[in-house]
């Protein structure tokens, strides 16, 4: 629970990198969601998703969606054979006026992310704001998501609001974080402060994700997939799932 209050609002962060269709080819058939918004972000690969609302569709690399699961969704991604899957998914937690609104879909496709040419390499905005440059509105919590390059031995100083929750995650590549060596794949939380500093190595370039967002401040009931703010609400969703009385909503709506 210490882990779910520190990085409030973001709940889960789950990256895949392989270039090995075996190991993610079965993908995730269809399985419920509540109370939470889940974003996929690919950098490379696809992916088929679809849902019990009866949308479907493909993300490519490049791409994005973001998904409010609200109210309850039933919901599979499959990614497709490609010569690397790379990317990650992050679980944003929905404030309690939120948590059962309608289920949608935001995709977000390479087009909508606008992408900035720095000294030390590249930014890519998901979300949120870079350089008076904005990439998406999200529908609920205002996250700021960023997909940084630093060229090889190339330092990044970056204003950050304090009053938000902070960090990143190196999805390729070591960097220097806050003056310590970081190893790829980590996950690194800053404490308040106005500005982060992270420098690749000498040798080679680093890829991070960069993540903002303000605490929602709120009791966390966490079973799975789903993410309420009470345990009977918990237990309820669950007794829904089990009596068929799960989804409130449907595609005609």
């Amino acid at each position: 629970m210490r882990t779910v209050q520190d990085f409030d609002p973001f709940l889960m962060l789950d990256s895949f990198d392989s270039d090995n269709p075996e190991d993610y080819i079965k993908g995730f058939p269809l399985h419920p969601h509540r109370g939470i918004e889940t974003i996929t972000y690919l950098i490379q690969g696809e992916i088929e998703h679809q849902d019990s609302l009866g949308n479907s569709g493909v993300i490519r690399s490049g791409e994005s969606q973001w998904m409010t699961a609200g109210s309850g969704i039933l919901h599979q991604e499959m990614p497709q054979a490609a010569p690397r899957m790379l990317g990650l998914q992050i679980w944003l937690n929905l404030p309690k006026k939120s948590k059962m609104t309608h289920p949608a879909y935001f995709d977000i496709t390479a087009k909508m992310i606008p992408e900035i040419n720095e000294k030390f390499g590249t930014v890519r905005i998901v979300s949120g704001e870079y350089a008076e440059k904005k990439g998406v509105n999200p529908p609920h919590i205002p996250a700021t998501m960023l997909d940084i390059t630093l060229n090889a031995d190339r330092e990044l100083l970056l204003p950050v609001n304090p009053d938000e929750t902070v960090f990143v995650f190196l999805i390729e590549g070591d960097a220097i974080v806050g003056g310590l060596p970081q190893d790829e794949k980590t996950a690194v939380l800053f404490d308040a402060g106005d500005a982060i500093r992270i420098r690749a190595t000498e040798t080679a370039p680093s890829r991070f994700m960069f993540f903002s967002g303000k605490p929602l401040h709120e009791p966390v009931a966490w079973g799975g997939p789903i993410v309420m703010n009470t345990r009977e609400e918990l237990e309820s969703a669950f007794d829904e799932l089990n009596d068929g009385t799960f989804i409130r909503h449907n595609a005609k709506e």
